[in-house]
């Protein structure tokens, strides 16, 4: 396909270079996961639907973009998935995908529009991502599509997610794995005179050397490190510093390992030589509530009332005050800057219920300000897998003050 402006510079093209590489999943994984769409596209009255967000284009075509300041798409119609690309990317989106791919060029302004409208067809009803579109996009979108009406697909496509295949599952116990993997690093890496960019680096490096060991024929990035010392782990998400660790620090390790844009984490908390009474005593406190909500992921549990047992335990030994935030979130395609399921989180307000091959951490975490008794952030995280029974839990690196004070 190739059109053409008044200027005789293509709109669009196909630019379908070298053979389709291998993708994470088999081609039946991306064709069940499209049925189960159109199905919920049929439900909510959508005849065409027009992602927009990496976590969808990635769940449904196996391609994970990198915008760069450019939008990207993906078009499912009931016959059709195309990914919609930049040309600066050239033919790596059709080789990373299991969807057909058209190239929109930026020879003028809202081609990638005349692109996916080629697609689409006009006067349909269409699909969106309420979640993720914006305001400006959404203007462009009824400009260039003219669409009949729009119904949000945000809510739908994330319950689909929240689900894991086997398929998936597989994938995060190998991404959860690499995780040690980075734990061990790091923890081997920790001497007072370190930095914590020194440190965050072993564990990063040791990830992505066993990512490629695992998944020779992947592609490799986003795979990162927070490992943070002293008053930065007040905040779960702190930057790394090039602070240098100290004897009696209080450290918190976190590794996350991305895999075709699934990620999994690994987070614990360390000290540096010794641990005083009043930290180890918030330390145990914390792991015990850690353990606590490991036995309450079970099928049939809501995630408001796993949360409100949590916070039980902890209003019993005045702790509950120093939580932070909730204690889970579903696990799957996400990001630190894209993607989040977040019907499947260990809040307050959430009251979906668990249910088998939902994947979803424990992560328990109180913060107590500096200059206090026991300062610093104290977390630890696993992942469970869970099962028609009860869950397993697929993080293997040990935790708590018996095998995390480092001399």
């Amino acid at each position: 396909m190739t059109t053409k402006n008044s200027n005789l510079r293509p709109d669009m093209y196909r630019f379908h270079n070298g053979e389709k590489s291998p993708l994470p999943f088999e081609a039946a994984e991306y064709e069940g996961r499209l049925g189960e769409l159109r199905e919920r596209m049929e439900a909510a009255g959508a005849q065409v639907a027009v992602f927009t967000s990496m976590h969808n284009i990635a769940y449904y075509a196996g391609f994970v973009y990198c915008a760069f300041g450019r939008p990207y798409g993906l078009v499912v119609t009931d016959t059709d998935c195309v990914t919609i690309s930049a040309g600066i990317d050239a033919g790596q989106p059709w080789r990373r995908s299991f969807a057909d791919n058209i190239t929109y060029t930026d020879w003028q302004r809202d081609n990638y529009w005349r692109a996916i409208a080629s697609v689409t067809g006009k006067n349909r009803i269409v699909g969106y991502e309420g979640d993720h579109l914006t305001l400006m996009q959404r203007d462009k979108m009824e400009d260039y599509l003219t669409p009949l009406t729009m119904v949000d697909l945000g809510e739908t496509t994330m319950r689909q997610r929240m689900h894991k295949s086997a398929a998936e599952i597989a994938l995060i116990r190998q991404g959860a794995a690499v995780a040690d993997v980075g734990g061990y690093a790091i923890r081997d890496t920790i001497r007072a005179g370190a930095r914590e960019i020194d440190v965050a680096m072993a564990g990063r490096d040791a990830m992505e050397l066993e990512i490629a060991k695992r998944f020779p024929e992947a592609e490799y990035r986003d795979t990162w490190v927070w490992f943070q010392s002293g008053l930065n782990t007040d905040g779960a998400h702190n930057p790394v510093t090039s602070r240098k660790l100290e004897p009696g620090d209080i450290l918190s390790l976190n590794t996350f390992p991305m895999i075709s844009g699934y990620y999994t984490a690994l987070e614990r908390t360390l000290f540096l030589g010794s641990v005083d009474a009043a930290s180890l005593e918030i330390w145990e406190a914390n792991v015990a509530a850690h353990e606590l909500g490991i036995s309450l992921l079970k099928p049939g549990a809501s995630c408001a009332d796993v949360t409100s047992r949590i916070n039980a335990f902890f209003a019993e030994r005045d702790l509950l005050q120093y939580r932070t935030f909730g204690y889970g979130h579903s696990f799957g395609l996400l990001s630190h800057y894209y993607g989040r399921e977040a019907g499947l989180e260990l809040r307050e307000d959430v009251d979906t219920i668990l249910e088998p091959g939902m994947v979803i951490s424990m992560e328990p975490m109180l913060t107590i300000a500096a200059g206090k008794p026991g300062a610093g952030g104290y977390r630890e995280h696993d992942i469970l897998v869970i099962t028609e029974d009860g869950n397993e839990n697929i993080t293997g690196f040990p935790y708590g003050p018996d095998a995390n004070v480092v001399d």
